[in-house]
């Protein structure tokens, strides 16, 4: 039940900063936005991990943490960028259908769910697919870029829960660092290359900054919860983060769900539901 609860929770702070990432994104370049908000959480899991300690790593779990923030910061550039040309609640949900990467590996792994815990897992599976299914015209006129950057952003979030959970032990503190290092590292080759402009307006800052803090937290919920629950469940429960996302969407920018979006929610809601009982 703790590692859904974790699961879950991150599921939260990743869809607020999911959130903030790509409307900041329709302002600045997305570049921009990661260029600022990740090294502010560099410095946060730094400064968590001098206070908290953490479990010591190898050069293994060096690595395959690194590789995973570089995996996930570029997962979120593609990420921000398609939100910043299409539907933030559908490209949100089609982010989500990175689970099944997880969700493999886990059971590739010898993850075995109990039934009910399986049923919810496909139940929330398909709830991230129906509320993707949405026919949104401006979804339409963004073209296959956006749908091509969605689906990319997938892979590597897929590839990032992987790692992520590979990598860390009990006390993930300095696993976390590791990850924010790699991102941090790739974004400045990226940036050696793009170029691109730091002039920020000063009122983005606040923005920016949340975003850094709130993913920080979000990795550390799903490092914690992936050491007290399955994988293949606790991925599930991180991914709903989608609905996090298509919520505010709906309440902020004023999108609005479609039947078949708030049947999907609801599905993966139950889903979660029927994760949690069987825990």
């Amino acid at each position: 039940m703790l590692g859904i609860a974790l699961g879950l929770a991150s599921s939260v702070a990743w869809g607020v900063s999911d959130f903030l990432g790509g409307l900041q994104s329709r302002r600045i370049s997305a570049l921009t936005v990661l260029l600022v908000s990740q090294p502010v959480g560099l410095v946060l899991a730094l400064v968590i991990a001098l206070a908290v300690g953490g479990d010591p790593l190898s050069a293994r779990d060096v690595a395959i943490a690194v590789g995973a923030g570089a995996a996930v910061v570029l997962a979120l550039g593609a990420f921000y960028q398609a939100m910043a040309l299409g539907s933030v609640s559908v490209v949100a949900t089609i982010g989500a259908l990175g689970v099944l990467v997880p969700v493999g590996a886990g059971l590739i792994r010898g993850d075995r769910p109990a039934a009910i815990q399986a049923a919810g897992a496909v139940a929330g599976i398909v709830g991230i697919v129906l509320v993707a299914r949405e026919p949104d015209p401006e979804w339409r006129a963004a073209g296959r870029t956006s749908v091509g950057l969605a689906a990319l952003a997938a892979l590597g979030f897929g590839v990032f829960f992987v790692g992520l959970d590979a990598a860390s032990g009990p006390k993930p503190a300095w696993t976390i660092v590791a990850v924010r290092v790699g991102g941090v590292v790739t974004l400045l080759i990226a940036a050696a290359f793009a170029r691109p402009s730091m002039r920020i307006e000063r009122g983005l800052l606040p923005a920016l900054l949340t975003i850094g803090c709130f993913d920080v937290l979000a990795n550390s919920l799903f490092a914690v919860a992936t050491n007290h629950g399955l994988l293949s469940l606790v991925a599930v429960a991180g991914s709903l983060y989608s609905a996090v996302t298509v919520l505010l969407a709906r309440f902020v920018l004023g999108e609005r769900l479609a039947p078949i979006q708030r049947a999907g929610v609801l599905l993966a809601l139950i889903g979660v539901s029927l994760i949690a009982a069987g825990s």
